[in-house]
């Protein structure tokens, strides 16, 4: 089975870390999103298996687009990926629909 990815970060290089890590046989990188904005509308175009998303990014933070992602395509697994030490925002990301967070 091949898992349908969408990449949802506003660092080109992170995204870049992101593909090379995940470059597997039954890995498919179906987009990149730099913004909360762009990862809801390719969630909604693509619907991947699962998006990875940033929590801090322009346009819209990764919390909200979460919540988007959710109402428009509930059976796409959001996990949130932050390297930030904030209890707050990834209970905010949870509480907005998030599968899980690394």
């Amino acid at each position: 089975m091949t898992v349908r990815i969408l990449i949802a970060e506003d660092q080109q290089l992170v995204r870049q870390g992101l593909i090379a890590l995940l470059a597997v046989d039954d890995v498919t990188i179906l987009g990149e999103a730099e913004d909360g904005k762009g990862a809801v509308e390719m969630a909604k175009a693509l619907t991947p298996d699962v998006v990875l998303m940033d929590l801090s990014m322009p346009v819209l933070d990764g919390v909200e687009a979460t919540r988007r992602i959710k109402q428009v395509a509930p059976q796409v697994r959001v996990l949130v990926l932050t390297v930030a030490n904030c209890e707050r925002r990834v209970a905010e990301a949870l509480a907005a629909g998030a599968d899980g967070y690394a």
